[in-house]
């Protein structure tokens, strides 16, 4: 048996509550409640519950989500199994210790808000070199979206990628040197950075 929780953190010992005597020792809980540890919802639970702590993105809902799962010693394999193929079916799933979940609240996490604002300066770029508002925007965001794709199905580095659409002297190393210069890259680092200190924070409050 698994039991999904989904609720605010501060609604989360409310909703639990009914349930404290219900619990067997092998029911698995997977909890997506931000900032609340695997040994706190034992407490609110079961001490030695088999619990998976999972810190999806909101690209679930177009089924091309980024998951992190860390899971409890109790976690037996099986249970693994089942929760890594839940969160497959919404996209990816990547187990990490449970120290580094506040580092994937950062990157897949807040990333896609990170992401949006990409696709969205791009397509400012395009129109303001002329194109109509929904080409640019059309096109900004396959390219991104095209982007990723290539770098999971071919494996390959995004600066090799880079690399091979920057030709000496061309278009693309000319609008490279401007991001470069206006700290795009030390930029996207420090969102990151920020976003999972705030996690941590929150998850101490």
């Amino acid at each position: 048996d698994a039991v999904l929780v989904a609720v605010k953190p501060q609604q989360l010992a409310a909703a639990l509550k009914p349930l404290r005597d219900a619990w067997r020792p092998d029911t698995l809980l997977i909890s997506i409640v931000a900032g609340v540890s695997i040994e706190r919802l034992q407490a609110l639970t079961r001490p030695g519950l088999p619990v998976a702590r999972v810190m999806p993105n909101l690209l679930c809902v177009v089924r091309a989500g980024a998951s992190g799962v860390a899971f409890s010693a109790q976690v037996s394999e099986a249970q693994r199994r089942y929760t890594l193929g839940l969160l497959e079916a919404v996209g990816i799933a990547v187990p990490a210790e449970e120290g580094l979940l506040d580092a994937v609240t950062g990157l897949s996490g807040s990333g896609p808000a990170f992401v949006a604002l990409v696709v969205e300066a791009l397509a400012d770029g395009g129109v303001a070199a002329g194109l109509p508002r929904q080409q640019a925007l059309t096109l900004a965001a396959q390219t991104v979206m095209g982007t990723g794709k290539y770098v999971l199905e071919r494996g390959e580095h995004p600066g090799q990628l880079k690399d091979r659409v920057a030709s000496p002297s061309g278009t693309t190393i000319a609008g490279l040197k401007a991001l470069e210069a206006g700290g795009l890259r030390a930029a996207l680092m420090e969102a990151v950075l920020r976003a999972a200190e705030r996690s941590r924070q929150l998850g101490q409050s």
